[in-house]
């Protein structure tokens, strides 16, 4: 009888010299550690477009140099980056509203395309007499907007509320369902002429621009472009940042996001809070629709969004869930966008922001990680 061979005759015993440790952290990282990640990640994805642009034979500084020119470089054109930032600040608000509670409001993109068709409606049915003040136009239009996007946000938060549905798949199949709601009325019921396309709205339904107080403030009379829905922007930033940090209802949107059980435990209703914060998400990315359609397109048509209810979620990300950096890396994102249209390979800023967005994800888990590399020990 023959004797076996021991299992360990032959086997590679080779060993990493250093061995990784991953432990979770117990008490939450300094601020400024977060945001070293954040910015760290910005930075990777910009190396990153450099990389794809230096790779299809173009200079990614000279690229960079006009994307920062061309959205920075005077007046016009910065009125030009703020007019783009409008409705990413209000949906990367209408987004950090339910991250914060843990609610993944992936619709914003469904959301501001249903806060167009609301805005547009009170228009084109019309719902108020043609020679109404422009005052009350626009009040029954942001309605009409933030209407129609809190009723697009209340259904997934029904469902998730009340049956337990994944608001993931139920915000993200929504957005298709609000595309193709409002092709329908774009190609058959308010075309015009049979364009893909309604007539133009009537300019006293047109958001004011900031060049109309020119005559009060001189430095303004060259923002043309920016209107209104700046302010919006800066009303809703104050209100969701007094709701989350100093009301009670923030404090429990803020307790079920950090620990849900002890939020029931307390008596909070989560299904209720799940509804609420559905809606008044929806209803913020319904008002940047009626920024958008009142204030820069002034007609019901296809393609208005670039994507800005994606980029929103980034944009929440990036600001770490805070009303007032929302404000400030919307302008970044609308820089991009702004600056980024003759950029070649067209795709690199989009690519950009999906990198971007890529590195926060995986740069959560360094933050609720601790990482630690050791030598190892021989015994």
């Amino acid at each position: 009888m023959n004797t076996p061979a021991s299992t360990n005759a032959g086997k590679n015993n080779f060993k990493l010299p250093f061995k990784i440790t991953v432990e979770q952290r117990l008490n939450d990282p300094p601020g400024w550690f977060s945001a070293v990640i954040a910015i760290g990640a910005v930075i990777l994805a910009l190396l990153i477009g450099a990389l794809v642009i230096a790779v299809s034979g173009g200079d990614p500084l000279n690229a960079f140099n006009h994307i920062v020119k061309s959205s920075f470089g005077s007046v016009g054109d910065l009125s030009d980056t703020l007019q783009k930032s409008i409705p990413l600040m209000i949906v990367g608000l209408a987004c950090a509203v339910a991250f914060r509670m843990k609610v993944w409001n992936i619709g914003a993109e469904g959301q501001f395309y249903v806060g167009m068709f609301g805005a547009s409606a009170v228009v084109l049915i019309p719902l108020l007499p043609d020679d109404a003040p422009k005052w009350l136009w626009i009040i029954a239009m942001m309605l009409g907007g933030m209407i129609m996007g809190a009723i697009w946000g209340f259904i997934p938060g029904i469902l998730k509320a009340k049956v337990g549905v994944n608001e993931i798949i139920t915000t993200l199949m929504m957005n298709y369902i609000a595309e193709s709601w409002n092709n329908y009325f774009v190609f058959a019921i308010w075309s015009e002429a049979g364009f893909e396309m309604s007539k133009q709205f009537p300019k006293n339904t047109w958001l004011p621009k900031l060049s109309e107080l020119g005559s009060i403030i001189p430095a303004f009379k060259q923002f043309t472009t920016v209107h209104l829905g700046l302010l919006f922007a800066f009303l809703a930033a104050v209100i969701i940042w007094f709701i989350l940090y100093k009301s009670k209802w923030g404090y429990e949107i803020r307790l079920i996001g950090d620990n849900p059980h002890a939020a029931k435990y307390a008596g909070i209703s989560i299904a209720k809070n799940i509804v609420l914060v559905m809606m008044l998400s929806g209803a913020l990315a319904g008002l940047a629709g009626m920024a958008e359609i009142g204030g820069v397109v002034h007609r019901f048509q296809q393609n208005i969004s670039p994507g800005y209810g994606f980029t929103g979620i980034i944009i929440a990300w990036l600001a770490k869930l805070n009303p007032w950096v929302v404000l400030v890396v919307s302008v970044f994102f609308g820089a991009l966008i702004r600056g980024g249209r003759e950029i070649q390979p067209s795709g690199v800023p989009t690519m950009i922001q999906g990198v971007i967005f890529v590195f926060l994800i995986a740069s959560d888990f360094i933050i609720r990680n601790r990482i630690s590399i050791s030598r190892r020990e021989e015994i």
